[in-house]
């Protein structure tokens, strides 16, 4: 475990304290039913939703005869207030699903879709049921699909992949186990399933499995009792490959136990799966009955960390309250945020009636959830009775009065068009609040100790001491941009555009010569015996005719990366946590792997060479080198290099992904084992990772322009705040400050003032212009460059033009269809937008471009599947508004 501090241990359970107005709100005891998130919406928070399940037994220890029998089948649904902690028991309008158990649900955008079951009737049709809960209206419909279907079944799985396929699989039609698998595009009408022919390793038939999708579009299936009743303990992983070919994967690690009737549920990449039973309906007991997943690191975990083989049983004699609290089997399970949240199920012949809270972090009990704080706190407005889902095993809440983290108080804001951004972030957001869950328990300091004190006009007067009578800074009225049509030679094709009227004269193209003649600066040249830096820039440093390699395999092995980041750490180990820098500065936003794009800006704007600009101007890059793009490795390798030669005219600062929780799941890890093989990959994306806690936070140019990945947030107030951040620093092992500084984003638009829950997961917010326009007074700053957002023409002012938001990777995630840009900062500190737009489709094949498709990479699999963060201010692509995509 020491040398993988990623792989956190399973969580611990307790019991949560919930409220509810009339018995008739509380779902009460059952099983057999289904727990699904909702996200929050405009006029309402996060929830779960309850549907179905058995409310009674007959037989058991007080019958005559032998084993016990499901009854009171039910089709009633609660909803549960995640903000309020308040059950509430909802009658849709329309026609309702029959009364069932042992059905499967899956949340599509803010309704619930169900198909399948039991019933006393039987088995249920396979008609999906939608519960739309538009505006609280709740209402039942009935979806109309064309042709053959998987047929009524239960003990079925089913999730939503992608944000757009229904995918079920498995379970029992009356008359044999099952092992097919069934898709429904939810985008496409009219609607049909279709069956699947999944290429790789199927899985056995099964029933009582679970399964969850993965945000970036894995779907998962975990264990389940084959055709004899013997209980599985594999897990496979189903992927739609980009030409829409299915394939089944045999996930690794060893599982702590074979099990079937469980709950499993994604957290980020983390699947955890809770209780269940074995053969003969004895339940799983001991470690085995609380275990993790890990899908990033291909690994199980129980709570002692890394699991290398079964054990079905404790193996001792201690009582052990949370795993007694979690042997149980037939509950249910779901996630918001990084909370696990279980109701109800069966244990022995009891019916369980309590709600049990798990957070996915490494430190328990102690985290404050960034979800809800009201989950912590003992205070209720309603005046009616309350529910303490305690059990006699005594596991208690965790304390009503630790401190909490502050916030905005915003997830019951008006939140206007964040629902579509929500919904289309839903990967970011999920791997955003596990480290913003890590951050939340290591912030020990109360929370009034990060505001800043009344002597910071002091500080603001240090860091701008003596440029009273410097030049202001100002943005150039008009942008440099590169002819979209242009396409190989782009010698005199560019054109000035007025920043007024940007969009409506967007395609007017002037010549002018876009070379700027500033005096020469000094720079220096850092020598090197071994000479390997000078190799990678060889390589890679080919601004006009770079190609990418073939086999996509990468040309540096583990030893060579090694090398490359010792160099380059011990040059970030003595630069200051934010860096002080003289104009002329070139600044480049987010990269992610796009190593065309950047190949491009330096063909256009010049290139760090001593045959380009390096003599005159300084670069400076703010972070996401890694991620979503199909060449991180060419885009951080070639940039170490280029510090490790220049390392005073060079610079980079950190990014969000610069972190192993993020690129985990994002695309640098598949990268480095696809293109270096798994383990010179492994190795490779373990240095370059701890490379990054000691790349730099921010920096000042002159003094005057402060440049950041991320944002000020709601705690950063000075600049000395980020100075005191000590580094080498891991983001759970940060702070409030360092969240913020690389999570935070400024609101929609200037007329959004102060602080509001952020779409990229719980715990984050927004900032509006009133923080900008003090945080530059307070530390007499003029400007503030930024990156970490898609903006349509690569750079986007705020605040009035304090604030600039730059992105310099053009087509973002290859659907975006921005522009990229950089901004030069001159001499005089005038600040000139310089733009690309993304190259047109290659007019013969795609071996003429620099950024070609290549179908067979996992990587690239796995990108296109994983929705991007959505480009700031520009609505998502129009949807068919009738279609379950379109939520």
């Amino acid at each position: 475990m020491s040398s993988k501090p990623w792989l956190y241990p399973a969580p611990t359970y307790r019991t949560l304290e919930t409220y509810w107005d009339t018995d008739d709100d509380a779902p009460g005891p059952r099983c057999a039913h289904t727990l699904t998130a909702v996200a929050a919406t405009k006029t309402h928070g996060p929830r779960l939703i309850l549907f179905g399940g058995t409310t009674a037994i007959e037989g058991g220890a007080a019958s005559s005869a032998p084993g016990i029998r499901l009854a009171g089948v039910t089709n009633s649904v609660h909803s549960y207030d995640v903000l309020t902690r308040k059950w509430t028991r909802i009658r849709p309008a329309g026609e309702p699903p029959s009364p069932r158990a042992a059905h499967a649900a899956a949340a599509v955008g803010t309704m619930v879709v169900f198909q399948g079951g039991i019933g006393p009737a039987g088995h249920s049709t396979d008609d999906l049921y939608v519960l739309v809960m538009t505006n609280d209206k709740f209402k039942w419909h009935r979806m109309v699909v064309q042709g053959q279907g998987p047929g009524p079944r239960y003990g079925h799985v089913m999730d939503l992949v992608a944000q757009r396929y229904l995918v079920s699989v498995s379970g029992n039609d009356g008359k044999r186990v099952l092992s097919d698998s069934w898709a429904l595009d939810t985008a496409q009408k009219p609607y049909a399933w279709a069956k699947l022919s999944p290429e790789g390793d199927r899985p056995s038939a099964r029933m009582y499995a679970t399964a969850s999708a993965r945000s970036d579009g894995m779907f998962l299936l975990c264990g389940g009792r084959d055709a004899s009743g013997a209980p599985l303990s594999d897990a496979y992983g189903l992927l739609m490959h980009r030409n829409g070919q299915w394939e089944w994967t045999l996930a690794p690690g060893v599982s702590p136990s074979p099990r079937y009737e469980h709950a499993a549920v994604f957290v980020g990449a983390r699947l955890h799966v809770t209780g269940g039973a074995l053969r003969g309906g004895r339940a799983v007991e001991g470690e085995g009955a609380i275990a993790v997943l890990d899908t990033a690191a291909g690994v199980w975990l129980d709570r002692n960390g890394l699991v290398t083989s079964s054990r079905t049983s404790k193996g001792q004699n201690d009582y052990d309250p949370p795993l007694e609290l979690m042997r149980r089997c037939r509950h249910a399970a779901a996630s918001l945020g990084v909370r696990i949240y279980i109701y109800g199920g069966l244990k022995g012949d009891i019916l369980l009636d309590d709600f049990l809270v798990a957070e996915n972090s490494s430190f328990q009990s102690e985290v404050n959830s960034p979800v809800s704080t009201s989950e912590k706190s003992p205070s209720v407005t309603s005046p009616r009775a309350f529910h303490a889902n305690t059990t006699s095993f005594g596991v208690s809440p965790s304390s009503d009065n630790e401190s909490e983290i502050p916030s905005s108080s915003g997830l019951s804001m008006d939140k206007n068009s964040m629902e579509k951004l929500r919904q289309a972030s839903a990967a970011e957001a999920e791997a955003a609040s596990a480290v913003w869950q890590a951050v939340q328990s290591q912030s020990s300091p109360p929370p009034e100790e990060t505001s800043v004190s009344d002597d910071n006009s002091q500080i603001a007067e240090t860091l701008s001491d003596g440029s009273d009578t410097e030049a202001d800074v100002r943005l150039h009225p008009r942008a440099v941009v590169v002819a979209k049509e242009a396409v190989g030679n782009l010698s005199g094709m560019v054109r000035q555009l007025s920043l007024d009227q940007f969009e409506n004269e967007s395609r007017r193209m002037i010549p002018m010569n876009n070379d700027l003649s500033y005096p020469n600066k000094k720079f220096t040249r850092q020598k090197s015996p071994q000479g390997l830096h000078k190799k990678i820039i060889s390589t890679l440093l080919r601004p006009r005719n770079w190609k990418p390699p073939a086999n996509r395999k990468f040309f540096l092995d583990s030893y060579e990366v090694g090398e490359l980041c010792y160099a380059a750490e011990q040059i970030f180990m003595q630069e200051q946590t934010v860096l002080q820098l003289k104009a002329p500065v070139k600044v480049f936003g987010d990269l992610h792997g796009q190593f065309g794009d950047l190949m491009r800006l330096f063909d256009e704007y010049g290139f760090p060479s001593a045959a380009g600009d390096i003599t005159y101007i300084d670069y400076l890059f703010l972070g996401d080198y890694v991620d979503r793009g199909q060449h991180s490795l060419e885009t951080i390798t070639l940039l170490l290099a280029l510090k490790i030669e220049y390392p005073d005219n060079v610079h980079l600062i950190r990014g969000n992904h610069e972190a192993a929780d993020i690129n985990a799941l994002f695309g640098f890890r598949i990268e480095c084992i696809e293109r270096m093989g798994e383990s010179d990959g492994i190795w490779a994306w373990t240095r370059f990772n701890q490379l990054f806690n000691y790349l730099p936070l921010a920096a000042l140019i002159e003094k005057k322009i402060i440049c950041m990945h991320g944002g000020i947030g709601r705690s950063i107030n000075s600049v000395e705040q980020i100075e005191k951040l000590e580094r080498p620093i891991t983001m759970d092992a940060g702070s409030i400050i360092l969240m913020d500084l690389l999570w935070s984003d400024p609101t929609e638009n200037d007329g959004v003032e102060g602080l509001r829950p952020n779409a990229r997961g719980p715990g984050l917010v927004t900032f509006g212009p009133d923080r900008v326009t003090d945080f530059c007074k307070r530390n007499k700053l003029q400007l503030i460059i930024r990156a970490h957002e898609c903006v349509m023409d690569g750079f986007e002012r705020f605040a009035q033009g304090q604030l600039i938001t730059l992105f310099s990777a053009t087509n973002y995630c290859g659907t975006a269809n921005n522009a990229g840009a950089i901004l030069v900062v001159g001499r005089g500190l005038v600040v000139v937008p310089k733009l690309i737009h993304p190259l047109p489709p290659p007019l013969q094949s795609p071996e003429t471009s620099p950024e070609r498709v290549i179908d067979d990479t996992w990587m690239q699999e796995l990108n296109i599947q994983r929705p991007p963060t959505p480009t700031r201010g520009r609505p998502q692509p129009d949807l068919d508004r009738n279609s379950l995509a379109y939520i």
